[in-house]
């Protein structure tokens, strides 16, 4: 479970420490997700990118749409840091909170969206709700999230070289908070979003490149996935049979010179109600 306290410590810290490794992992993931938002964006109004982290989709979305009042909405004041500094003084406005308390003063809201930001509510039919609030009727929701965990190589694979446990049925807030399809669906309706719709794809998941994409793996997975605490907790001997482990693993997924895995992922959009539920 990754909690809203972990966004603000630990978590987001090492997010942005390793942006440039999140950005390369997901780069699959965004050119799927934008392209679904070009696909219904508005050419002017105001645009929220819920969950921005470094900011890339709210970045792609202003550049697209330059009409576009586009505001990064981001629990880790550190990832904020980092995309306020690759938006410069003409780009995106990115702002600190929670969706709950920072919407109702962006709204009324043409177009929201977000990359893998939406699975951490503690409660997800309030924060959908209060998405749902801050829309103007008809705004279309466009946003990203993991399928089933043991359909996401770059996960599932590391979890049985690292012996971690399954994680129990039901939503808990994390990457794969709404693997679920019906669940999502349901949680959407009862939140006042209309015309949902949940489709699948696979893409790329790239962990590493450059001149040694295997060390670049390992840095990567030491800090951001599903070794990370499994690593942290290891005492020295076993930290260096798992790192021997995952580079013979790393080495064997090298493709086109970057170790690669596959993210299997949800493009989910809908619009809100004309009412409020």
């Amino acid at each position: 479970m990754t909690a809203v306290h972990d966004w603000r410590g630990r978590v987001g810290d090492a997010w942005a420490q390793e942006h440039a490794g999140t950005e390369r992992a997901l780069a699959g993931v965004a050119a799927v997700l934008n392209a679904a938002i070009d696909a219904v964006a508005p050419d002017r109004g105001r645009a929220v990118d819920i969950g921005c982290g470094a900011g890339g989709t709210a970045l792609a979305l202003a550049a697209a749409r330059p009409g576009l009042c586009v505001t990064g909405v981001d629990l880790s004041e550190p990832l904020l840091a980092v995309a306020r500094a690759r938006a410069g003084s003409a780009g995106p406005r990115f702002v600190s909170g929670d969706v709950v308390d920072v919407l109702p003063g962006l709204a009324p809201l043409d177009l929201l969206v977000s990359r893998h930001g939406v699975m951490f509510f503690p409660d997800p039919r309030a924060g959908f709700a209060a998405m749902r609030a801050g829309a103007a009727p008809g705004a279309p929701l466009v946003f990203s999230c993991f399928r089933a965990r043991a359909d996401n190589d770059w996960a599932a694979t590391i979890d049985a070289l690292v012996g971690n446990a399954p994680v129990p049925s039901g939503y808990l807030p994390g990457p794969f908070g709404l693997a679920d399809a019906a669940f999502t669906a349901s949680l959407l309706a009862a939140a006042g979003w209309r015309d949902v719709r949940i489709m699948p794809h696979d893409v790329d998941y790239v962990a590493g490149d450059g001149p040694d994409p295997v060390a670049a793996a390992l840095a990567f997975y030491r800090r951001i996935g599903p070794a990370a605490s499994v690593l942290a907790a290891a005492g020295p001997e076993e930290r260096a049979r798992i790192e021997a482990r995952l580079r013979d693993l790393f080495a064997a997924r090298i493709r086109n010179g970057a170790v690669t895995f596959t993210a299997a992922i949800w493009i989910v959009a809908a619009r809100a109600g004309e009412e409020l539920p």
